[in-house]
């Protein structure tokens, strides 16, 4: 059973799993000099499906960031599957956020999913049968078969959010971060992402995703990352997501904690 750890994820002088899906040490990241995140010691083991939340500023999307080399650490390091990210490239796969998207860009939907392929096939390589194939089945999983030809641009944002998220599933990856993929979708999108998300966890990835709702925590997750600027704590919802752990991480912000108080009553009585 992973550890618990209030602070840090792991205490100091602890050792890290090389097994870990997701191995965080000492990362620091600053813009302009003033730290965004401090100090943030974590390992993610396989096969959870775990959140990250905080409030805004905590640097959920930075932390995410990080650990793709998107944006440069001041200190420490992050190791996927014990090594670092670029040795590892081709078993993470990235939802970003939607609103980060150049959504004009002339491409469909199957052009876009089928981007995901290219970590496998190589950018110089015309895509075949079977790249696009697996770009068809992805959208199918996510319910946009039917829409496969049509331009980006004319999407809704939950199509488009739809099918940045079958572009990550047709790299069949071991690792996925992703990015607020529930912002702003309607509650069909909502349900299409967390049945994907569920599937995903029973074939034994690891999912790692910025999420927002905390109504919806133990409904949707079993494992959590409580961030504010550090880790205040890390593991199973059921030993992490707690009345102290969110006062601590949202600092007594009384909506919040409201929302978190249905939740945990939820949790408590079984998620029903």
């Amino acid at each position: 059973m992973p550890r618990v750890h209030a602070g840090n994820a792991l205490p100091r002088g602890a050792e890290h799993d090389d097994a870990a899906p997701l191995s965080i040490h000492d990362l620091t990241v600053a813009w302009d000099r003033k730290p965004v995140l401090w100090d943030v010691d974590l390992d993610v083991p396989e096969g959870v499906l775990a959140c990250i939340v905080g409030p805004n500023g905590a640097g959920k999307s930075t932390l995410i960031k990080a650990c793709l080399d998107l944006v440069p650490a001041v200190s420490g390091e992050v190791r996927v599957f014990g090594k670092p990210y670029r040795r590892h490239r081709k078993r993470v796969g990235y939802v970003p956020q939607r609103e980060s998207v150049d959504w004009s860009f002339p491409v469909s939907a199957l052009d876009v999913v089928a981007m995901g392929t290219y970590g496998r096939l190589g950018w110089l390589r015309p895509l075949g049968a079977t790249q696009k194939r697996q770009a068809m089945e992805a959208l199918d999983r996510v319910g946009l078969a039917d829409h496969a030809s049509r331009q980006i641009s004319q999407l809704s944002g939950g199509q488009q959010q739809r099918v940045f998220l079958a572009r990550a599933l047709v790299q069949d990856a071991d690792l996925y971060l992703m990015d607020e993929p529930f912002a702003s979708v309607d509650a069909a999108t909502e349900q299409a992402i967390v049945d994907v998300l569920r599937q995903l966890k029973s074939q034994g990835k690891t999912l790692v995703v910025v999420h927002h709702d905390l109504q919806t925590v133990p409904d949707y997750f079993d494992w959590a990352i409580l961030l504010n600027m550090r880790v205040v704590a890390a593991g199973p919802v059921e030993e992490t997501f707690t009345a102290e752990a969110l006062r601590n991480t949202y600092g007594g912000r009384l909506t919040l904690l409201e929302q978190a108080a249905s939740a945990l009553g939820r949790l408590g009585s079984g998620g029903a």
